[in-house]
């Protein structure tokens, strides 16, 4: 047995079956195991190392287990490091395999060295380590899985070319050798009661509570639902926890922040007392004032306690044991005007949905796309939103039920992963139909190869639907937005403008269905079409790029001065003036609400 061939079998004993990667020189020891082992774990192949750090995120996301991926030393190792910070920013585990030049070669700037130690030091801070002789393994394999799992967190294992090739020799039992076992140690992080007892006090204290749940509090469903009934509170979601509860909830208001609703945005304006549930939400201004609310957290990482906030009691601990200990200590308070409010601004926030959706556009409403689905989706579907525009029609148009699961990148905000989430879901349950919904700006990026990859595998999985809807309005869109919103400047089409690119055309030429979309009467029964379909499905939805994503929180005076400041200045992609922009949102914007308050639509 060769050093390459036990780490396989590690992997195998972890109970890994999918290693995402591509491949190189600098794992070849790697690759000729995969062919002894017969390609167990499955080698997934992935068309760029950054895709395969994006599918083993998108895996770990979805499956609740540690993604694996793999590359060769030098470029292969760079290119993953964008997938990796992004696991690493959302709280995903995530084991890099990465190869290096032999031993030998260290230090004589040879090809392809790079110092991937230094290089790795801050994506993998909390576990990476070399293998430079056989006996440290299985330890340096088992800390990171174990580092990795515990923490939540991205770990490397970089494995020179020539140590690959070397026969494996364990630890014996002798000075300055270190062996390992496999397994994690189970344990719950519970606060003192003392301070849960203080928190109780605090919730008990308040008259209009609010919660914020994020991911960390996905295994607590049932708590933060009883939670919310014996308090009589309303619950908004940071948008890695928009899965967490049901939308069909009355007090569930959404999603919270620049791509939430207005419910959620009232919510925090309005509460006297905030319980933080599992989320690291960074935008303050989000959330209530600094004076006006009682406040505490519960997180399972001491490390983020009291942040975003002045918390007045942090609970470290399991979100769900925690909860299960603070119930008891709660005092039932009637469902009063408090909670009659929330439940009555989410429905008028969910039919002002259905109306912005309704605002004619040039070709196709984008909201109108989004909303469209919203009715159509499975309750076993998973969804990975892209970074974009369209990440703030996910956030706002699709109601989580069921078995739903969605994700997207949520602290690095990278453009990318939509596809290649999609793909790692599908692995992870390929039972299960997945969909991902990306801005044309990164299916060029990246998508458009990724889904070479969807046509190499799909036909192994159980369920064969992966749908891949692209809302393609020739523009980066988002970015567009934000510089009109923020700095008060036109789209600069140099930068900004994208080409039309036919994506169903080119999903018919890798052996999938496609089509392209352009009157809304064929919005709804493509939909159909693509959740029936019996392969990957690609949807070119030619989008109106004059649709915008106007925040929760924004006032009627500056949306007009929004669309004053964009029908001055700014040019569509045929050079004419966006003389209709102001008509649309105008006519998003209804005129009964008062001066200098946020819009009733957001």
């Amino acid at each position: 047995m060769k050093v390459s061939d036990y780490v396989l079998q590690r992997l195998r004993e972890w109970e890994v079956d999918h290693v995402f990667a591509y491949p190189g020189d600098g794992i070849n020891g790697l690759l000729a195991a995969w062919g002894r082992a017969d390609n167990d774990p499955e080698f997934v192949q992935a068309r760029h190392e950054e895709m395969a750090a994006f599918e083993a995120v998108g895996y770990a996301k979805f499956s609740g287990r540690v993604g694996v991926c793999a590359a060769t030393s030098g470029p292969g190792a760079i290119h993953l490091l964008n997938g990796l910070y992004d696991a690493k920013l959302d709280h995903v585990p995530v084991v890099a395999l990465v190869g290096q030049t032999n031993r030998s070669a260290m230090g004589g700037s040879y090809q392809q060295e790079v110092d991937l130690l230094s290089l790795y030091k801050d994506v993998a801070s909390e576990f990476c380590e070399m293998v430079t002789v056989p006996e440290q393994l299985p330890n340096v394999i088992d800390r990171a899985f174990r580092t990795a799992y515990s923490g939540r967190t991205v770990t490397a294992v970089i494995l020179p070319a020539d140590v690959q090739e070397l026969d494996y020799t364990p630890p014996t039992h002798a000075f300055k050798m270190v062996p390992s076992s496999l397994g994690l140690a189970s344990s719950v992080a519970l606060p003192s009661t003392e301070d849960i007892a203080h928190a109780a006090d605090i919730l008990n204290a308040g008259e209009k509570v609010a919660v914020l749940i994020g991911q960390g509090a996905r295994h607590a469903r049932a708590e933060v639902e009883e939670l919310a009934d014996v308090l009589g509170a309303g619950v908004a979601k940071a948008l890695l926890g928009k899965d967490v509860l049901s939308d069909e909830l009355p007090w569930v208001t959404g999603a919270i922040g620049l791509l939430g609703t207005r419910p959620s945005y009232e919510l925090m304006r309005d509460c006297d007392t905030l319980l933080v549930v599992g989320s690291s939400f960074p935008y303050t201004q989000f959330l209530p004032e600094l004076d006006q609310a009682r406040a505490v957290q519960i997180d399972i990482d001491p490390r983020m306690i009291g942040l975003r906030y002045p918390f007045e009691v942090n609970l470290a601990g399991d979100s769900r044991e925690t909860l299960r200990a603070l119930l008891p200590l709660l005092k039932r308070k009637k469902h009063g005007a408090w909670r009659k409010k929330i439940e009555k601004d989410t429905a008028r926030w969910w039919e002002v949905m259905g109306r912005r959706a309704a605002v004619a556009a040039d070709p196709l409403n984008p909201e109108y796309v989004v909303h469209t689905l919203d009715a159509l989706l499975p309750d076993d579907v998973m969804i990975a939103a892209d970074s974009g525009s369209g990440a703030n029609w996910y956030a706002r148009h699709l109601r989580m039920r069921g078995r739903m699961r969605g994700s997207l990148s949520g602290t690095l905000a990278t453009m990318g992963p939509g596809v290649p989430y999609a793909i790692g879901a599908k692995f992870a349950h390929p039972d299960r139909p997945a969909l991902a919904l990306v801005g044309d700006g990164a299916m060029q990026m990246n998508g458009m190869a990724e889904l070479i990859t969807v046509a190499k595998y799909w036909s192994r999985w159980r369920d064969p639907r992966l749908i891949v809807a692209v809302l393609n309005n020739q523009d980066l869109n988002q970015v567009t937005w934000e510089m009109r919103a923020m700095s008060g400047a036109p789209q600069f089409l140099p930068s900004q403008s994208l080409p039309d690119v036919r994506y169903g055309d080119f999903a018919h030429l890798i052996g999938l269905v496609g089509a392209r979309v352009e009157k809304p009467e064929d919005v709804e029964d493509v939909w159909r079409r693509a959740l029936s379909a019996d392969r990957p499905f690609v949807i070119d939805f030619v989008t109106d790029p004059a649709v915008p994503p106007i925040p929760p929180h924004t006032t009627r005076e500056q949306a007009e001065a929004l669309v004053a400041a964009t029908v001055k200045g700014d040019s569509d992609r045929g050079g004419m003036i966006k003389q209709g922009l102001k008509a649309k949102v105008q006519e998003m914007l209804p005129g009964h609400h008062r001066r200098g308050e946020p819009p009733e639509t957001g």
